[in-house]
């Protein structure tokens, strides 16, 4: 794999991950951008709830953020003559820039005093928020991807992991998929994102407060499923995927590397290959489900920058709000109101359809 970095007309940074192929070629990315584009003026805040013990950001210059373009529009598209994109070259395998309209960037300013004074705790929205794109084919996905570029991905995403855990500020670094415009998605392209917070999130301190009072539960939980096997979906030599035993999505699938790592960074050449297979294939698995497309989202969940070092278990979070042909899972009173999830399909059902949907 080999990495390129340039800049953006407004200072944004943008990285080009070749896979080994496009090396061996002597491929060479176009590194200029040729739009003229205004500096950057990053402006969200975080406003603390202190009934929930959470951040909020708030990025009202979102609002006005790209929404379901054309497809000869889309700015995650390669440059053509006539039309120039976020994407200088006429071509890439794998590029990572920074999100021209971001929830957390760094360079925030502090936020002016609201009306009436700061009754809770507000500071300036730093981090930074980037986008990854899988391959500059308009109409593909990453389940379409080779298994070399599904390994270029990855390494794409342990280096930005890296990289953004050394900002000063960041404390977490979140790499993930959303996909379908069922899930929300504004730009159809086969893209995901990347999150630097300022802040460990509160999914991952909760989890990381259970593994805390039950030292080794992830490694636990990956026994436990590979002794029942009942809800284990595939596996090969280095990772497990399954349908966890209390799944809160119709189809919910959690990928487990079988060696204890923190981070993506730390995840071996082998583990890395051996995963963009297995991935790939649960990908494949999804879309024939039904017989189109799955709309998902896939979270990766690694350790803080600087906590839960004892505690954290690197792993692949996969799910689906489709339950059946035609039927969505909403997150309604219960779930939204409350937080408690109810199930519409027992995992272990869920585990053998997917298992069935093998090519």
């Amino acid at each position: 794999m080999r990495r390129t970095a340039t800049t953006l007309s407004d200072g944004r940074e943008l990285i080009y991950f070749d896979d080994d192929s496009s090396v061996a070629k002597g491929v060479v990315r176009d590194l200029h951008d040729r739009r003229d584009l205004p500096p950057q003026r990053p402006a969200s805040e975080l406003r603390y709830d202190p009934v929930l013990s959470e951040w909020v950001a708030i990025a009202a210059q979102r609002q006005d953020r790209t929404h379901l373009p054309p497809a000869d529009e889309c700015p995650l598209c390669p440059s053509a003559p006539g039309r120039l994109s976020e994407i200088p070259a006429d071509d890439y395998d794998v590029v990572v820039f920074e999100n021209r309209f971001p929830s957390l960037a760094t360079g925030t300013p502090e936020p002016d005093p609201l009306p009436g004074g700061d009754p809770f705790p507000r500071r300036a929205g730093i981090g930074r928020c980037e986008v990854v794109c899988f391959t500059a084919d308009h109409n593909s996905s990453f389940a379409e991807l080779s298994a070399e570029r599904a390994r270029t991905v990855v390494d794409a995403w342990a280096d930005r992991s890296e990289a953004l855990a050394k900002i000063p500020g960041v404390e977490q670094v979140f790499c993930f998929e959303n996909r379908g415009t069922e899930i929300g998605v504004t730009l159809a392209h086969p893209h995901g994102q990347i999150y630097a917070y300022p802040f460990v999130t509160p999914r991952t301190e909760r989890m990381l407060a259970s593994a805390a009072a039950r030292p080794g539960l992830f490694a636990e939980v990956l026994a436990a499923e590979l002794a029942a096997r009942v809800r284990v979906v595939a596996e090969s030599e280095h990772w497990v995927a399954f349908v966890p035993v209390a799944a809160r999505w119709p189809f919910e699938v959690h990928l487990y590397p079988r060696r204890r790592v923190l981070t993506l960074p730390e995840l071996t050449s082998a583990e890395r290959d051996d995963f963009a297979v297995l991935y790939l294939g649960l990908l494949g698995r999804l879309d024939r489900l039904f017989g189109a497309p799955l709309p998902y989202i896939s979270a990766w969940h690694q350790a803080p920058v600087r906590t839960g070092h004892d505690e954290a278990y690197l792993h692949l979070q996969v799910f689906s709000i489709r339950r059946g042909v035609g039927k969505l899972k909403y997150l309604a009173s219960s779930e939204s109101g409350m937080g408690v999830f109810i199930n519409d399909i027992a995992p272990e059902h869920a585990a053998q359809l997917l298992r069935d949907a093998q090519t």
